[in-house]
C-alpha cells in the first residue's frame, strides 16, 4: 500500500471515530413499538409492546388474551368423551397429541389402561402430529427472516403427513380419535405402508433444510448467539420442549416420566445443543423431526395384533378423585390436572400448556437486542396462540 493510500485510510478510520464518539454522546427519543396482535412473528393475535432506544429495545411486555377462549371452564359442561373435540383445537397444529394426557388422565381415575395395539397406534399418531407441527416450524422461521422457498416444502410435505393422520382418524386437523381405554378405530388397510413412504419423504425435507436454511450464512448470522437463554434461566421461568433442550438440558418426558404411550420401547435419542441461541432452537426441532421418523417407523414394524379398546361403561362416569398427567407435546410440556366428583363431566379442569410458559420469558430475552433481532426470536420460541389464550 502506497503512503497517499495509507493516509487516506487513515483518515477515514479517524472520521469513523470522530462520528461513533458523537454519536454516544448524542441522547434519542424513545419510542413504542406495538407488534401485534396481528404479526406474522407472534404465530397468531398476540401483542408485544416494545419499548425502544433507537433500534435497542429497553423492555417488551407481551399482551394476550385476544383469542381467550375459555377452554378450562367449557371442559367442565362437557362429558370426557366430548372433551377431546375442545381440546384438538389449543396447540391446532399438532391436535391429536392435545388429546392423549387429558385421556391418560381419565384413565387413571378410571384404573383403565389401553390395549398393547391402541398404545401403539397412539404413539405413532402423537409422533406424527410432532411432525406435522415441527415441519411447519421449520419452513415457518426461515421466512421470517427473508427465505421464501423452505415454507413452502413445509407446506408441500406436511401436507403427506396430514393426509396419513386424517385416513386414520377421519379429521385432518381435529381427529377427535382419541378414546378412554383405546382409541376409536383400528389401522385401514394399506395405512402402515403408505406412512412409511411419507417418512422418507420427510427424511429428505429434513436434508433440504439442512442446506437451505441451517447451512445459510445469513441464517446462520440471524440466529447464532442471538436470543441467549441460559439453562438456569430458561428452566426458572419454566420453559420446556427444544425451547430448553437446545439450552443444553437433557430433559424430554418421553424418556424421563412420559405414562400410558410407549416411547421406553423405541430406540430413540434426546437432542440438546449448549449454545441456547435462536439457531440452536431451530436446529434441535430438525434433529427431533428426524428422532420422530425413526420412532414412526419402529412402531410401524412393531404394532402388536389385539384390540384396540379396552372395557369401559359405554356411559362414561369417572370415579370421584384427581390425577395430573402431562406428556411432551411437539411445542414441550402439556398436562391436564382432572377433579372428578364421580358425574359425567369433569368438575374441574386445569390445562398447563406449553406456549404459556414459553412465551413468558420474551421480557427477559428481548431486552437489549435490535429490533429485526426481535422476529428472529420470537420465530425460534415458537409458540401458538391458541396454546396460551386457553
Amino acid at each position: 500500500m502506497n503512503s497517499e493510500a495509507s493516509t487516506q485510510q487513515l483518515s477515514y478510520i479517524a472520521n469513523q471515530a470522530s462520528d461513533a464518539r458523537v454519536n454516544i454522546e448524542l441522547e434519542t427519543e424513545g419510542m413504542t413499538l406495538n407488534l401485534g396482535p396481528q404479526h406474522p412473528a407472534t404465530h397468531g393475535t398476540l401483542r408485544i409492546i416494545v419499548r425502544l432506544d433507537g433500534e435497542q429495545v429497553v423492555s417488551a411486555e407481551p399482551v394476550m388474551g385476544y383469542m381467550h377462549r375459555g377452554y378450562e371452564k367449557l371442559t367442565e359442561v362437557r362429558t370426557y368423551p366430548q372433551v377431546t373435540t375442545l381440546v384438538n383445537r389449543i396447540d391446532w397444529l399438532g391436535s391429536f397429541a392435545n388429546e392423549v394426557p387429558f385421556i391418560l388422565a381419565a384413565e387413571r381415575l378410571m384404573e383403565v389402561e389401553a390395549p398393547a395395539r391402541a398404545q401403539w397406534i397412539r404413539t405413532a399418531l402423537f409422533e406424527l402430529s410432532r411432525i406435522a407441527n415441527v415441519v411447519l416450524f421449520l419452513g415457518d422461521m426461515a421466512v421470517q427472516l427473508g427465505a421464501t422457498t423452505p415454507v413452502f416444502y413445509a407446506f408441500r410435505d406436511r401436507e403427506f403427513v396430514l393426509n396419513q393422520i386424517e385416513s386414520v382418524t377421519g379429521g385432518r386437523f381435529h381427529p377427535n380419535f382419541d378414546r378412554i381405554g383405546g382409541i376409536k378405530d383400528d389401522l385401514p388397510k394399506g395405512w402402515i405402508q403408505e406412512t412409511k413412504d411419507v417418512l422418507v419423504r420427510i427424511h429428505s425435507f429434513c436434508e433440504e433444510m439442512e442446506d437451505l436454511v441451517v447451512g445459510n450464512e445469513i441464517f446462520q448470522t440471524r440466529t447464532r448467539g442471538i436470543g441467549i437463554i441460559p439453562a438456569d434461566t430458561g428452566l426458572a421461568y419454566g420453559l420446556s420442549g427444544a425451547n430448553i433442550r437446545s439450552s443444553g438440558v437433557d430433559w424430554d418426558l418421553r424418556r424421563d416420566g412420559g405414562v400410558g404411550l410407549i416411547h421406553d420401547q423405541l430406540d430413540w435419542k434426546v437432542w440438546t445443543h449448549p449454545d441456547g441461541d435462536s439457531f440452536a432452537r431451530y436446529w434441535v426441532r430438525l434433529q427431533e423431526v428426524r428422532e420422530s421418523c425413526k420412532m414412526v417407523g419402529q412402531i410401524l414394524d412393531g404394532i402388536p395384533s389385539g384390540p384396540i379398546m379396552a372395557k369401559v361403561p359405554r356411559i362414561i362416569k369417572v370415579p370421584p378423585g384427581e390425577a395430573y398427567v402431562e406428556t411432551e407435546n411437539p411445542l414441550g410440556v402439556m398436562g391436564y390436572y382432572i377433579v372428578s366428583k364421580g358425574d359425567l363431566v369433569p368438575y374441574r379442569v386445569k390445562i398447563r400448556s406449553a406456549s404459556f410458559n414459553n412465551v413468558s420469558i420474551t421480557p427477559w430475552v428481548l431486552k437489549g437486542v435490535y429490533v429485526p433481532d426481535v422476529i428472529s426470536i420470537l420465530a425460534s420460541l415458537y409458540f401458538i396462540l391458541g396454546d396460551i389464550d386457553r
